[in-house]
C-alpha cells in the first residue's frame, strides 16, 4: 500500500530523493527506494510526463552505464550513434510499463525491466543489419550483468530462467521463441503462459538490495 507521506510530496523533491537512493544503489549500501517508487508510480499509473523527466534524469547515467558494459556496445555503436539507443530504451520502457499499468514494489524489479527495454532496443537495431544468429549468439553463462542476475534470482526453474533470457536478453517475440528452438519449445501457449508468470513474478519482486 502507498504511503500518504510520499504522496504528497512534490515531484521536485521526488527527484532530488530518487537520485540520492540511485547513488546509494549502485554503492550497494540500504535502501528502500520509496520516493523512486513513487515517481514511478506518477510516470506509469498517473502519466505525469514530469515525473517521467525526473526518472530520465535519475537513471541517465546507469543507463549509459549499462551501454558501454553491453556485450554489443561495439557493435551497437557501428550501427547507431550511443545517445540515440537511451532514448528509445527510455520510450521502450514507458510504452510497457504503462500499457499494462505496472507498479513496482522495489527499486530493484523497476530496474530489470529498465535493462530488458535497453537490451531490446540495442539487439532490435542489431537485427535490421544482421541476419538474426548474428546477434543471438551469446549464452546465459556468459550473462554477468548484476541486474540480469537479480532476475535469474527470482525465478523458480532452470526452464523459466531459459525463457527469461530468449525473452528479455535476446529479445526474442514468442513466436521467433517457437521457430528457432522447436525442440525446446513447441507450443507457443506455453510460452505465451510462462511470460505471464515471469512479469508478475517480477512485478512482485521483493527484498533484494
Amino acid at each position: 500500500m502507498k504511503e500518504e507521506q510520499y504522496t504528497i510530496l512534490s515531484t521536485s523533491t521526488l527527484i532530488e530523493q530518487c537520485q540520492r537512493e540511485i547513488q546509494a544503489y549502485r554503492r550497494a549500501e540500504p535502501s528502500h527506494g520509496v520516493y523512486s517508487l513513487e515517481l514511478l508510480y506518477r510516470a506509469i499509473v498517473q502519466s505525469d510526463q514530469e515525473a517521467q523527466r525526473g526518472i530520465e534524469q535519475c537513471l541517465g547515467e546507469m543507463m549509459r552505464r549499462w551501454f558501454y558494459e553491453h556485450p554489443y556496445r561495439e557493435a551497437a555503436s557501428h550501427r547507431q550513434n550511443e545517445e540515440t539507443y537511451i532514448p528509445l530504451a527510455f520510450k521502450r520502457f514507458w510504452h510497457l510499463t504503462m500499457q499494462q499499468q505496472m507498479t513496482f514494489q522495489t527499486l530493484a524489479s523497476a530496474l530489470v525491466y529498465l535493462y530488458a527495454s535497453l537490451n531490446g532496443v540495442i539487439l532490435e537495431i542489431l537485427r535490421t543489419y544482421s541476419q538474426p544468429q548474428e546477434v543471438w549468439l551469446l549464452g546465459p553463462s556468459e550473462a554477468h550483468n548484476e541486474t540480469w542476475q537479480m532476475l535469474e534470482t527470482m525465478l523458480s526453474s532452470s526452464r523459466e530462467q531459459r525463457l527469461a533470457y530468449l525473452l528479455y536478453h535476446c529479445g526474442l517475440k514468442p513466436k521467433e521463441i517457437v521457430h528457432l528452438y522447436p525442440q525446446e519449445w513447441g507450443d507457443v501457449q506455453e510460452v505465451y503462459r510462462l511470460r505471464c508468470i515471469i512479469l508478475e513474478r517480477l512485478a512482485a519482486l521483493d527484498g533484494l538490495k
